[in-house]
């Protein structure tokens, strides 16, 4: 076990990633709290969602900044040596070879974006955009109104 030197917690990896102190309440918080070197990229990424979303809410979801209409759309967090970004399974696999071909890493519902001179913006924006066209929320919104119809 690990004790963290600055809050005294313990976790089983040494030199773990966590936050000391109090959570992060925005996503201003959020992105502030994070090392110097990388703000300015997590800062794009806000941008460029926000810029898909703008009728979403931004908030603090699972410790990371989220994107909600009436349900989590989007999420993104600062890893070690990657931005993640958490838009689901459906979208991963819908973008899996565009993922690939911007030289990121992907897993069931999230991507791996590595901190670099010039993020793949404009991937974001898509994957953004699409999840804001056909992503859960909207799957939802359907799945209750058909259900409605034929009630």
């Amino acid at each position: 076990m690990w004790k963290c030197p600055k809050c005294g917690r313990f976790f089983k990896k040494e030199g773990q990633s966590h936050y000391c102190g109090k959570k992060p309440e925005t996503i201003d918080e959020y992105i502030l709290a994070q090392d110097e070197g990388i703000r300015d990229q997590l800062q794009s990424v806000r941008e460029v969602i926000r810029g898909e979303l703008p009728e979403a809410t931004e908030k603090i979801s699972w410790s990371m900044p989220t994107y909600w209409k009436g349900q989590n759309i989007i999420h993104f967090a600062a890893a070690k040596k990657h931005i993640g970004l958490y838009p689901g399974p459906e979208a991963v696999e819908q973008f899996a070879e565009q993922v690939e071909d911007a030289g990121c890493k992907y897993s069931k519902g999230s991507i791996q974006i590595p901190y670099a001179d010039e993020l793949p913006l404009t991937l974001i924006s898509a994957i953004a955009a699409w999840c804001r066209d056909t992503g859960p929320q909207k799957k939802r919104i359907t799945e209750s109104y058909i259900s409605l119809k034929l009630s």
